[in-house]
């Protein structure tokens, strides 16, 4: 069935419009298979897209949401943050064993290594569901070995949410875990604080966090619930003011309406046998917090109760 919404915005790129009943939608680029829009049913846009992303081929874009293989097996980095994020994908039109999708609501992308100028010498089908509801943005990551032998590979969806101030955010649902802190040469540390708040760079790895996270913007009175499954980890990073400098693709108060909380399978990688698929599951919804003492209840977002 041919897909109707898609265009060439004012980059060139292909894209691809998501749309449901209630008002809200998406954008899509089959340039990386990237999410770079999510606005809800007012219109608002839920995430972040830097001010100075560089739109041009062959660099990926900062911002939206993207999927990242970080390696393979112990090759080594074949780029920083992987090697999908700046490859062209293609419509999948045979997405089974998933159910068929909604034309207007979900689009499947694959990215085959074949035919693709892809830096390794294994060989995978990587396929992406990015569907919409109202409230909810769902992403189903798939990869397969389409290779002769095994492989091993860590994987990241890289979530980019858009926050009125970052210094008024907290993350609850990862209180008590450890971490690695990137900016401590990965050293493994126990997060004590009640929750996670904001006064600095930040670059760390939660390891065996729980399927669902809560993300607090005070101002805004939303919040991010995040769930996640087959992908164990979160990351959460920001650069802050003196790191934001450096970065050439980032605007320089850009941290400050930004934070990334990312779906992630580092510490332990996904392995697969010839012919096996891995499927992960993130889910991001938004709600309205709601405020006793000023602070959200993490008991309701996290576990529903009542």
């Amino acid at each position: 069935m041919p897909f109707n919404n898609i265009y060439h915005d004012k980059h060139g790129l292909p894209r691809i419009i998501l749309t449901e009943p209630k008002g809200s939608s998406a954008e899509v680029l089959l340039y990386g298979g990237q999410v770079v829009s999510w606005k809800n049913q007012r219109k608002e846009e839920l995430l972040f897209m830097s001010s100075k992303g560089n739109w041009k081929q062959p660099k990926a874009i900062r911002g939206g949401i993207s999927s990242c293989f970080l390696r393979f097996g112990d090759l080594g980095s074949l780029e920083q943050h992987g090697f999908t994020r700046n490859r062209m994908w293609s419509l999948d039109r045979d997405p089974s064993p998933l159910p068929p999708s909604d034309n207007q609501s979900s689009v499947d992308l694959i990215l085959k290594s074949t035919g693709v100028d892809l830096k390794t010498p294994r060989s995978f089908e990587f396929r992406l569901r990015i569907s919409i509801s109202p409230g909810k943005l769902i992403l189903i990551p798939r990869v397969r070995n389409t290779d002769s032998k095994a492989f091993s590979f860590t994987f990241a969806l890289c979530n980019y949410l858009s926050v009125s101030d970052i210094s008024e955010v907290r993350i609850e649902g990862l209180e008590t875990l450890d971490y690695f802190d990137n900016l401590m040469n990965r050293s493994r540390f126990t997060e004590q604080a009640d929750a996670i708040t904001f006064d600095g760079e930040i670059d760390r790895v939660y390891l065996r966090s729980p399927s669902k996270i809560a993300i607090i913007d005070h101002e805004k009175k939303r919040t991010f619930v995040l769930q996640k499954n087959a992908m164990p980890d979160a990351v959460v990073w920001n650069p802050w003011e003196r790191k934001a400098k450096t970065l050439p693709d980032l605007g320089v108060d850009d941290y400050k309406f930004m934070i990334c909380v990312n779906s992630a399978a580092i510490e332990n990688a996904i392995m697969l046998k010839p012919s096996e698929e891995w499927k992960g599951y993130q889910e991001i919804s938004t709600v309205s917090s709601s405020y006793c003492s000023g602070q959200l209840d993490p008991l309701k977002v996290l576990y529903g109760l009542h």
